[in-house]
């Protein structure tokens, strides 16, 4: 199977880059939620960020805020929304670790999916469990 993000790394796709390193490119994303919508992917293939060695995560996160900062200045958006999804029932379409840099207009809004609300036992139970698999 072959990777989308891959190929574009490779030059077999087309991909509108903002930034590169040695460890990490960014670009614009090729069907956008709004205008500045944009992706970092590590150069190195991971499915999900689950995959990756710690210092990888953190590594790619701190390229965020750097192009965050040009795509508002760019675009003159007010704010962004960042988005990580890991799976196919999270979403992710394609198999590469990547962040979504989504810009957000005041005279736009955001949209948000449906939440649903936990009452307290269940955050409380689901609280400890989290907090036991950590330690």
């Amino acid at each position: 199977m072959t990777c989308i993000f891959c190929d574009i790394l490779d030059g077999k796709r087309d991909g509108h880059f903002i930034y590169e390193d040695e460890s990490h490119v960014a670009f614009l994303d090729k069907y956008p939620v709004d205008v500045g919508h944009s992706l970092i992917i590590p150069r190195k293939h991971h499915e999900k960020i689950t995959d990756m060695e710690i210092t990888d995560v953190g590594n790619i996160f701190s390229v965020v805020p750097k192009v965050a900062k040009a795509i508002l200045d760019a675009t003159g958006a007010d704010a962004f929304t960042l988005s990580q999804n890991n799976g196919k029932s999270a979403k992710q379409i394609i198999p590469h670790v990547h962040i979504h840099i989504i810009p957000r207009y005041a005279v736009k809004g955001a949209i948000w999916t449906k939440r649903e609300i936990a009452d307290d036992s269940e955050l409380l139970e689901l609280s400890k469990k989290i907090r036991t698999i950590l330690t």
